[in-house]
């Protein structure tokens, strides 16, 4: 049995605590906020026997297997260097910090201090989009040409919102456009080209993102992530004998099309399963099990890599977090 620490008590830790239950091998111990009051109650709705009103006091605890950080980005990296000081293992929400820097700190602590991190890009741990990288390497649509992948939500944000504030890493690209990057970086690799444009809103950060990323294959993504209007958030991976169509949304897909040159689709199934985040959580149990450090499916390499990518494009449309 993996016993786990919440971190944080919002949105997408009630629902990442739904999805543990449905792993019989899970259990989830203890929860950790800023406040004890916003802690117990998140124990109370989730039945979580132990609530504490610190990070650091849930880190503290050595019933735990593991912990997920759950807080908004801006606060990955205090919240997990806390749980690595304590020697705790981390699962830690995408994207894993505000840059490169921060992700660079958090991987060598936890190399240094031999414990257990992964970034929660659930996409990657995915079944049904690990199917579909099989099929490409099986060359099921020949040699890869190109990625088309959006992300965009309708908004409109009030001028107080996260989404708005950069000093909390507002804007699209690292709350959305983190997933369609991610998708080319998982397929492509890195890119040896980068070419980027924003509109940005008045707080200075990323209202309307368009990323084209090259590389010396001939292969080119074309990106896009928003919070002006709602996308399709759908994804396409074309090949020289045919296309894989994701439909919305892409990085949970419910099944996939495969167009092959000459002949009819055909569909490949998924399965969707309460939110989906249960895989990742597997993936941790799985690797901690196992005595690994990190994870083959999410491995810290991949982290920095996209976490480099991130900056490059941040760089470029001119959004600063600081």
């Amino acid at each position: 049995m993996t016993r786990w620490g919440i971190l944080a008590t919002g949105n997408i830790a009630g629902r990442f605590v739904e999805d543990l239950r449905l792993l019989p091998d899970a259990e989830v111990v203890a929860v950790g906020s800023r406040t004890v009051e916003s802690a117990r109650l998140f124990a109370e709705r989730h039945g979580i026997g132990r609530a504490y009103g610190s990070w650091s006091e849930l880190a503290a605890d050595d019933d735990l297997d593991v912990v997920y950080v759950a807080t908004p980005h801006s606060a990955h990296h205090e919240a997990t260097m806390t749980c690595l000081a304590a020697g705790r293992a981390v699962l830690v929400e995408k994207p894993i910090t505000l840059d490169r820097a921060g992700a660079v700190e958090l991987v060598e602590t936890a190399r240094s201090r031999d414990v257990f991190l992964m970034e929660a890009m659930w996409m990657r741990c995915n079944p049904l989009v690990r199917r579909v990288r099989e099929l490409i390497a099986d060359g099921a649509i020949g040699t890869l040409t190109g990625v088309q992948a959006d992300f965009g939500v309708a908004g409109p944000f009030p001028p107080e919102h996260r989404m708005r504030n950069r000093l909390l890493g507002g804007g699209a690209l690292l709350d959305l456009g983190v997933y369609p990057v991610s998708l080319a970086h998982l397929l492509l690799g890195v890119p040896d080209h980068v070419t980027a444009w924003a509109k940005l809103g008045p707080e200075g950060v990323d209202e309307n993102t368009g990323i084209v990323l090259g590389y010396d294959s001939g292969a080119v993504a074309t990106l896009s992530c928003g919070m002006l209007g709602l996308t399709g958030i759908t994804a396409a991976v074309t090949g020289t004998l045919g296309r894989i169509e994701l439909p919305s949304p892409f990085f949970r897909p419910g099944h996939a099309v495969l167009h092959r040159l000459g002949a009819e689709p055909e569909t490949v199934p998924g399965e969707l399963v309460g939110n989906g985040y249960q895989d990742e959580a597997a993936e941790v149990q799985r690797c901690l099990a196992a005595g690994l450090r990190e994870s083959p499916l999410v491995p810290h390499s991949v982290t920095l890599e996209v976490m480099t990518l991130l900056d490059d494009i941040r760089e470029r449309i001119g959004v600063s977090y600081t």
